[in-house]
């Protein structure tokens, strides 16, 4: 256990910007909850938290990564509005998959996705389904952004997002389907979807799937609008796109298989 001190705030503050959690290989999950949904999964460098909080939550286990902060000071490294007693600062692990996990497996592909949000949603949804990976474009935020680790609800402990040049990776995997929704696409509901191993793309919240990407979709799909007739929304969300193609997918054995 140490008080908290200048070098401590400053390098906690810093992983607010991606460029800095890169630099130190650490990164930020705030709040009681967030905290205890990951504290088992990754390797602790800081626990920081006000002696209110430890007095009252604190065990032995957490003595030995202990920095007491007051709240002032707590103010100055969050990131939300409205600070937390508590905040664990983790070490970034490194991820990795087997090419036979991958070819067993549905996988999420996601092409581009820039709301913190629906990352944190997305991957809620793959640990719901029991889906391991989610392979993302470099130009996908960040998923140790603070808004993203806040939003998977514990999921970031389970799911893992490996970050790639998706036209290289899927090249790799040129056998497998791979599916992605479309306005021109086949109805979802009455689409005769893979049994097998399989990657599904989700593409940017405004353009979609890119051109490039679109070229490795081997089944195109379409969430259509219910009754025909009438006013509708433009478009679904992307997160809300993904639940709804997701679980369509999982009637099949896909996310079966990707719980074994």
């Amino acid at each position: 256990m140490q008080d908290i001190n200048n070098g401590i705030i400053k390098l906690v503050s810093s992983l607010a910007v991606k460029k800095y959690r890169d630099k130190e290989g650490l990164f930020v999950a705030e709040g009681w909850k967030c905290v205890r949904d990951t504290w088992n999964a990754f390797n602790c460098r800081y626990l920081i938290a006000t002696k209110a909080w430890y007095e009252q939550q604190g065990t032995a286990e957490h003595y030995p990564k202990l920095v007491l902060a007051h709240k002032s000071q707590m103010a100055r490294m969050s990131q939300f509005t409205t600070p937390s007693d508590v905040m664990a600062v983790y070490e970034i692990p490194k991820v990795d998959y087997s090419d036979d996990e991958v070819r067993s497996s549905l996988n999420i592909v996601l092409d581009n996705i820039q709301d913190p949000g629906n990352l944190g949603t997305i991957m809620r949804l793959a640990d719901w389904f029991g889906i391991k990976n989610i392979f993302a474009s470099k130009s996908t935020v960040d998923v140790y952004n603070h808004k993203v680790v806040q939003a998977t609800m514990g999921a970031i402990s389970r799911v893992k997002v490996h970050y790639c040049d998706l036209d290289f990776f899927l090249d790799d995997f040129s056998d497998m389907p791979v599916m992605g929704t479309f306005l021109d696409g086949e109805n979802i509901y009455s689409a005769k979807l893979p049994e097998g191993g399989a990657f599904v793309i989700f593409g940017n919240e405004g353009q979609g799937i890119s051109p490039k990407v679109a070229e490795h979709v081997t089944q195109r799909l379409h969430i259509p609008s219910m009754p025909r007739k009438g006013a509708k929304s433009e478009s679904l969300n992307v997160g809300v796109a993904a639940a709804i193609t997701i679980s369509e997918l999982c009637k099949s054995s896909l996310c079966e298989l990707g719980n074994g």
